[in-house]
């Protein structure tokens, strides 16, 4: 029997585990050891409950996911994971009757208007009406119309960093007021690093098809609508919204996929050490002491993380590695009493652009967004705090933290009352920064990988850092190593008929 060994107990670190576990169900030869260094597998999926102990219904809990809390849902891994795993009467949609996002400028909050897809308007109506941006900024992002598309020579990648491709199409306004903020809530990227190939390719491909960002998104919203007219929902079905989640916060996942892989083969406390090349196979030491022995090597940690494991063993694939960069960041969730929090609660969060000078991110109010996820007569808000342009931040201690964030609350939204609890999550190195380059990195990285029988790399360092992503990522470095030993999944040959 051939054996993997899976350095990394995060999405990409499950997602390689299950498919494993499914490639043996099929009849192959093959079995998994999965390693983690924390204690709990999840990686950066990380769900807690915090029971009602503020005059709360008996068993009346708060439900906090201190890493990502949805994933895209047109995006289909997760929802494929979730049928197979179980759990897919478990996916959650957003709340969309509620749905509306603010946005910080001038020291004044305003609401996204309706219609922006992205980086740009494609309603008349609430775009000319918005006092988010000034009229000379609306003329100017409105010029989008009739700025002629990048000329790509044949033969070359077509790529430029998120505000070069923003300010040349629409405006500085719009990249400050709009684009700049909805990446650094999200990716907690800097547009002036970001590749657009690697992040937003999609928009590339817009402006070569459409020659304009507006006439490309307005095609997109009329080509949305007419989906939704020709496959209606159906009767009591759960709504499609653009985010979705799970009922028991997202680590209800991970925790399905470890238990569907099998967690009777994952060892969780004990940090990898060593990766040596033992003839056809390869010798993995953690750092108890534990030797393992194995056919093939996924690695499925942040590259930081991998890049001294493979340094010993390939520099070429090291130096690919070490020149990824990562931003850290942290999530403070707070609860208050619905009564005495003093907001209006109808709203999935705020969105803080760095020229505001604002050490807050972005915050969510989780219960909104998300129904169940505090008790009634009780909501709860998370913040975000970090990101590439505020690393300094990142040395406050936990408290200091958490009283940072109250006080941005109170200050930009009028949050009042006092919290019942507060919760950090810090993910040190966890956000990988896809820069100008990052897609030739990563052709070398998995290059050299081809050369080397049964080895692969896996996880957001590379090609996507959204949950889907992940979990293909590590599906992906399963059919590589199993390829390398002419071995072919029937689920692999479906994909690639889907998608050819």
């Amino acid at each position: 029997m051939k054996n993997v060994i899976i350095i990394g107990g995060g999405a990409a670190g499950l997602g390689a585990a299950y498919k494993v576990k499914r490639a043996a169900e099929e009849g192959h030869d093959v079995s998994f050891t999965l390693v983690e260094k924390d204690p709990r597998l999840g990686g950066k999926i990380a769900s807690q409950r915090v029971a009602d102990e503020w005059d709360g219904a008996e068993g009346a809990e708060f439900i906090i996911d201190g890493g990502p809390d949805c994933f895209l849902t047109s995006k289909p891994a997760v929802h494929r994971i979730a049928k197979m795993a179980g759990i897919e009467d478990d996916t959650l949609p957003t709340d969309d009757s509620r749905k509306k996002t603010l946005i910080l400028s001038r020291g004044k909050l305003f609401e996204m208007p309706d219609g922006v897809m992205m980086f740009a308007p494609t309603k008349f109506v609430p775009f000319a009406t918005t006092g988010l941006f000034s009229w000379p900024g609306k003329i100017r992002m409105g010029m989008d119309l009739f700025v002629p598309k990048k000329q790509v020579p044949e033969g070359t990648l077509n790529d430029e960093t998120l505000e070069s491709f923003i300010v040349r199409r629409m405006g500085r306004e719009c990249l400050d007021r709009l684009a700049e903020p909805l990446v650094g809530g999200v990716h907690a990227s800097d547009p002036k690093e970001m590749s657009l190939a690697a992040t937003f390719p999609n928009l590339l491909e817009m402006e070569q098809k459409h020659g304009s960002m507006l006439k490309g998104f307005i095609a997109m919203r009329k080509m949305v609508e007419d989906m939704k007219k020709k496959y209606p929902p159906q009767p009591g079905a759960k709504p499609r919204t653009f985010f979705t989640s799970f009922t028991g916060g997202m680590q209800e996942l991970t925790d399905a996929m470890s238990s569907a892989a099998g967690v009777e083969n994952m060892k969780t406390g004990a940090a990898v050490q060593a990766i040596e090349r033992v003839g056809a196979g390869y010798k993995v030491t953690l750092t108890d002491g534990t030797v393992l022995d194995g056919d093939a090597v996924i690695v499925a940690t942040e590259s930081w993380a991998a890049e001294p494991l493979m340094r010993p063993f390939d520099e070429a694939i090291a130096d690919s590695l070490a020149d990824i960069p990562f931003s850290t960041s942290a999530t403070v969730s707070l609860g208050f009493k619905e009564d005495e929090v003093g907001i209006d609660m109808d709203a999935f969060g705020v969105l803080c652009p760095a020229g505001e000078k604002r050490a807050l991110l972005a915050a969510t109010f989780s219960s909104t967004k998300w129904p169940g996820r505090a008790p009634e007569g009780k909501v709860l808000l998370r913040g975000f705090v970090g990101g590439p342009q505020n690393q300094a931040i990142m040395d406050k201690s936990d408290a200091e933290l958490i009283e940072i964030v109250k006080a941005e609350m109170r200050s930009i939204l009028g949050v009042k009352g006092t919290a019942l609890f507060a919760r950090v999550y810090r993910w040190n190195l966890g956000m990988p920064q896809y820069t100008m380059g990052h897609l030739g990195r990563v052709e070398a990285i998995e290059s050299r990988c081809s050369e080397i029988p049964g080895l692969a790399l896996a996880g957001g360092s590379y090609r996507g850092v959204g949950i889907p992503n992940c979990i293909e990522s590590g599906e992906r470095a399963v059919s590589k190593v199993l390829n390398d030993w002419d071995i072919e999944l029937a689920e692999d040959a479906v994909e690639e008929k889907r998608v050819y």
